[in-house]
């Protein structure tokens, strides 16, 4: 757009100041009319792309649930329709290259939501929800953080598989599971209920004058499944018309080391295409029944006066795989699998437009806190975003790596992707700038090794910062091949049987470094 303003803009003031200045011309009122009004409207449209800065904005944090970073049409998904998120990207920031960093349990969703609300790497927080009473002082988790700061925070959505201490150090904690014990429609209405307290919540600051700013973190449980919306939304996605991702596959090609995860058993193997549009059209359902809620809730801080002084973030706790490599769940790194999530902030002081850098979910903390003018605690390791989105810097980072539990690990960089499984010693390269589906496993490739070597050393040197104690080779490898449940025969049984107790015994241990070659 500001390219077409720019060359009629050039165009009207050489035009005007050719009529205005030759001598042989005089003065045009209504064309010199005609170029200050277009002057105008131009500087109005660039003020209205990046409103100025306030010093203590709201912040409106949206933490969807299980969200692809397709999520969106406006993210690329022209099958989807989201017209009021779409409206962030169309005047914020998007990250297009956003992660959660990783898990050491399958519910993925809590060591994310832990690391965000703690701004700590996935091996400095607790290892699971029992050990959550330990992650340290509730004063120096993001809500008390934020409230230090002189702001009013409030939490309403997911509290299973979460991180309680954190959400519990808001100043307002509501609880919206789906599970709609109060109205009786269940999950199909979570979206609503949780559009319907916020803009009671809203309206409340409005009637009382609440001076302080507030912070307000949404935790919707949606998409994630049971993947049941409102009938209108559903009625949006005929399965027989959504295309399938470039990188079906009925069924992974290996043991990933987690395969039978609950997550993986929400489709039978081998995937068929008519099971995953099935699912792909519930889950598109779900976004748009949050979107559709979402847009109510904007409409209130219109309403209510915030509009223009809140910074609202749209984000997810992890990414999803529905069919891309055979898979279904969060539990692997691919792209288009657990960690790879969206990530868009608009609002006053943030322009329009997109990043390319590598960011973690973690680096939220101490953006936030940069946001609210707050002093960042100790022991915070996410990087905050402003200089990026300043345009004082184009990253964050170099390179970002990956890893769920003691069986997979993965670093990209701007171009090249590396995917480690130590238990089963396979190793996947990919050219991401050429691949993006991943399809092409570029490992064995010689003019590829030097490239391997480098991504492969440097994974290591994550880990090693990261303290993740996983080593990336083992003495005693298991084999890669694999079954899916209910289609091994009789004979086959004892030798499944034994595998599975191998495959067991290993991820129950700390795994035993190889010998270094």
């Amino acid at each position: 757009m500001n390219h077409v303003l720019d060359a009629a803009h050039s165009v009207f003031v050489s035009f005007v100041f050719f009529v205005v200045a030759s001598p042989v011309s005089k003065p045009q009122p209504t064309l010199t009319l005609l170029a200050a009004l277009l002057l105008w409207s131009r500087l109005e449209l660039r003020a209205a792309e990046t409103a100025k800065p306030v010093a203590k904005p709201n912040i409106l944090h949206i933490h969807a649930d299980d969200h692809r970073p397709d999520g969106l049409r406006a993210l690329g998904n022209p099958i989807l329709h989201t017209p009021h998120l779409d409206t962030l990207v169309e005047r914020g920031m998007t990250f297009t290259r956003c992660y959660t960093m990783g898990s050491m349990i399958g519910a993925v969703c809590t060591p994310s939501r832990t690391m965000m609300l703690t701004g700590r790497s996935w091996q400095r927080i607790p290892r699971s929800p029992d050990a959550q009473p330990n992650a340290g002082d509730p004063a120096t988790f993001l809500p008390r953080v934020i409230a230090a700061a002189g702001y009013q925070t409030w939490h309403m959505g997911k509290s299973g598989n979460s991180f309680p201490p954190g959400i519990q150090a808001f100043e307002t904690n509501l609880i919206e599971d789906g599970r709609g014990k109060d109205d009786g429609e269940g999950r199909a209405a979570s979206s609503r209920r949780l559009a319907d307290r916020t803009i009671e919540f809203l309206k409340a600051r409005t009637e009382t004058n609440a001076a302080k700013p507030f912070y307000i973190y949404l935790a919707p449980p949606v998409p994630h499944d049971p993947r049941v919306a409102e009938p209108q939304f559903h009625k949006l996605y005929d399965p027989a018309k959504i295309p399938l991702s470039p990188a079906f596959l009925p069924q992974h090609p290996w043991d990933n080391g987690e395969m039978t995860v609950r997550d993986e058993k929400l489709a039978p193997w081998p995937r068929t295409p008519a099971d995953t549009r099935q699912q792909l059209a519930d889950y598109y359902a779900c976004i748009t029944g949050l979107d559709h809620h979402v847009g109510r809730i904007f409409a209130a801080l219109k309403a209510n006066g915030h509009w223009d002084n809140t910074i609202i973030i749209f984000t997810g706790d992890n990414g999803l795989s529905l069919g891309e490599h055979g898979l279904f769940g969060k539990q692997n790194l691919y792209e288009f699998g657990g960690m790879h999530v969206p990530l868009v902030i608009a609002g006053p002081g943030i322009p329009k437009g997109r990043s390319d850098a590598l960011v973690y979910l973690m680096d939220l903390f101490p953006t936030f806190a940069e946001f609210a003018g707050a002093t960042l605690p100790a022991g915070v390791e996410g990087k905050s975003l402003r200089p990026v989105i300043e345009g004082r810097a184009t990253k964050v980072r170099d390179v970002l790596y990956t890893g769920y539990r003691n069986c997979q690990r993965a670093l990209r960089d701007d171009r090249w992707k590396l995917i480690r499984y130590p238990l089963v010693d396979k190793t996947q390269l990919f050219d991401l700038a050429a691949d993006p589906h991943e399809l092409t496993n570029l490992a064995d490739r010689p003019e590829h090794a030097a490239k391997l070597a480098e991504l492969t050393a440097l994974l290591q040197r994550e880990m090693d910062r990261h303290a993740d104690k996983i080593p990336l080779r083992v003495a005693n490898p298991q084999p890669a091949e694999w079954t899916p449940p209910g289609q091994d025969n009789a004979p086959q049984k004892p030798k499944q049987k034994a595998k599975a107790a191998r495959k067991a015994a290993a991820n129950e241990a700390a795994t035993k470094p190889a010998p270094p070659k």
